[in-house]
């Protein structure tokens, strides 16, 4: 959520396949009943074996294809099995997601995701950079600081803030049908947004969205966070 647009991400993880493109006709059609449709953008993070195909299926500039992470060398080379930020702007990606949970528990460092940031930035990618604490964390009451040291360890004030999206994702939260207090996520997302102007020393606050256990009964109640 941001205060001019309403982003709605959709990683679709490791699903799919090339007849899988018929959600964006459903997307389509609720994007035309929806109200204030121009203030909001949808990005759809697939498989990168279905960007090519899902961007030549869409037809409104308010749907926006995305990556879900890529290799932190940007170029071509002998990495077997890897993709590059540069080979994913190629098949139309135009955003990708990087710091995600499940790669930070299967060995990403900050130092890694750094790299694949500054690779993305190079190719022009806008970054939706995860960000958020274990359930251990939260009951200890390190939610701020362990937000903090993931922003700072990552990201530099060189960077194109314009291209980075932070998206608050509470670890304990995803998959798990359970969601912040609601006066929680506001004081969290107050943080995130104060603090990272304080860090970079820039006036704008940046675009922070939200992701763990959103659904139908939960997106209500989450869109009114600002």
């Amino acid at each position: 959520m941001t205060n001019k647009l309403k982003y709605f991400v959709g990683n679709w993880k490791m699903f799919g396949d090339f007849s899988s493109y018929k959600i964006i006709h459903k997307i389509n059609r609720y994007i035309y009943k929806l109200k204030g449709s121009k203030n909001t953008k949808i990005v759809l993070c697939v498989p990168s074996t279905l960007i090519h195909s899902f961007r030549k299926k869409l037809k409104r500039k308010a749907i926006f294809i995305g990556a879900q992470n890529c290799y932190h060398q940007e170029g071509y080379g002998p990495f077997t099995g890897a993709v590059s930020s540069g080979m994913l702007k190629k098949m139309g990606a135009e955003y990708i997601i990087l710091g995600h949970s499940e790669n930070r528990s299967e060995g990403e460092t900050v130092q890694l995701i750094k790299k694949k940031i500054i690779s993305a930035l190079n190719q022009k990618l806008n970054i939706i950079f995860c960000i958020g604490e274990t359930y251990l964390e939260k009951k200890k009451g390190r939610t701020f600081s362990v937000i903090r040291n993931q922003i700072m360890s990552s990201l530099e004030k060189k960077f194109n803030k314009n291209k980075i999206i932070l998206a608050y994702e509470p670890i304990w939260s995803i998959g798990t049908n359970k969601i912040p207090n609601i006066k929680d996520l506001q004081a969290v997302i107050k943080f995130i947004k104060n603090d990272f102007k304080k860090i970079f020393n820039t006036r704008k606050f940046p675009r922070v969205l939200y992701g763990g256990s959103v659904n139908n009964k939960s997106i209500k109640l989450l869109s009114s966070v600002a």
